[in-house]
This record gives structure tokens, sequence and C-alpha cells, in this order.
């Protein structure tokens, strides 16, 4: 277990979650908000992109009540990212995150900014980070919306930063600081 806050739990990704990954990644709904809805994921798919060891990335199941509902990953941000994001020259410990619930029936009820927060705190308290950013898309107004009822600020367009359902689309990046 990584961290606990109440009945939400975040826990590392075991090899017997990719069924979990390709449930939840094969949902259309899920998918109209990561990962595109004409790229769903099999068992071979998520196996390639999730359980590839990358070096500094945690990806993690996120649980609430004891139920498997979603998945959480964080990473310090590289050398290319921080050239993206124009970090090069700021020498804080720079953390990102990539979130989603998979389990539909779960959104909209506040978990979403429960997880967030918690992860925020988790990074700054135990990873010693300075900042935390992710890059939304502009049109995802609900997450956008809970990224900033946690402390996120919009820090800059990303125009075409991120090929989602055949196009390119806009993001933002945003900052917790």
């Amino acid at each position: 277990m990584l961290f606990q806050n109440g009945k939400l739990l975040v826990r590392q990704l075991e090899s017997k979650d990719n069924f979990l990954l390709a449930k939840w990644l094969s949902d259309p709904l899920v998918l109209k908000y990561y990962e595109g809805r004409d790229n769903p994921f099999d068992l071979e798919k998520v196996n390639k992109k999730f359980y590839q060891h990358e070096i500094g990335v945690y990806r993690c199941i996120v649980e609430f009540d004891n139920i498997e509902i979603g998945y959480i990953q964080f990473y310090r941000l590289d050398h290319e990212e921080r050239k993206l994001y124009e970090y090069v020259d700021i020498p804080d410990v720079i953390y990102g995150m990539d979130q989603f619930i998979g389990e539909t029936n779960y959104w909209n009820r506040g978990i979403g900014t429960l997880l967030v927060k918690s992860m925020v705190a988790f990074l700054v308290e135990q990873k010693q980070a300075d900042r935390v950013v992710m890059d939304p898309q502009t049109w995802n107004e609900r997450a956008i919306r809970c990224y900033e009822k946690c402390g996120f600020e919009r820090v800059k367009l990303l125009p075409k930063n991120e090929l989602h359902e055949g196009e390119y689309r806009d993001c933002w990046l945003i900052e917790y600081h």
C-alpha cells in the first residue's frame, strides 16, 4: 500500500490487475476521456503498456471502500518533459501524474477530488515534490474543475499536444505549486 485516506487506498499495480485495466480501457465511457474510444485495450495491449518496466514510473490501483475503482500513475519529470513544459532552468522537484476512475458508477461522487488531493499530499510529503503537473485536454472541463478544486492552476496552453480519437488536441499544462 502506498497510502490510505479514509476509504481511499492507493496501492502498487499487481500482475492480476491487468484484467481490471482491460475492462476499464475497453469501456467507451472511460475511453472518451482516457486513451480515446478508437483505442480500446485488450489484455495483450494492457500488458504491453502497463507492465513494461519504466524507471521512475509508479503505476497504482485506486481502491475505494475495498473495491478497485481506478488507476493512477506518477513520475518525476524527465529532461524531455521539463523541456516541453519549460521547466529546464527550474531546479524544483517536479512530478507528473495521470489518473482515471474506471468504474463509472463512482464518477461524480467526489472520489476524484479526494484521490487527486491525496496523491498531491503524498508527492509533497513523501517524494518532496515542489510542483505537481498534469496536462488534461482543454475540452475535459469536468476533470479541470476537479483539479482546480485541488489547488492546480492553468499555467500554459499546449497546442496539439495529445493524439486523441484521430486528432491532436490542445491541452492545458496545470500545476500545483
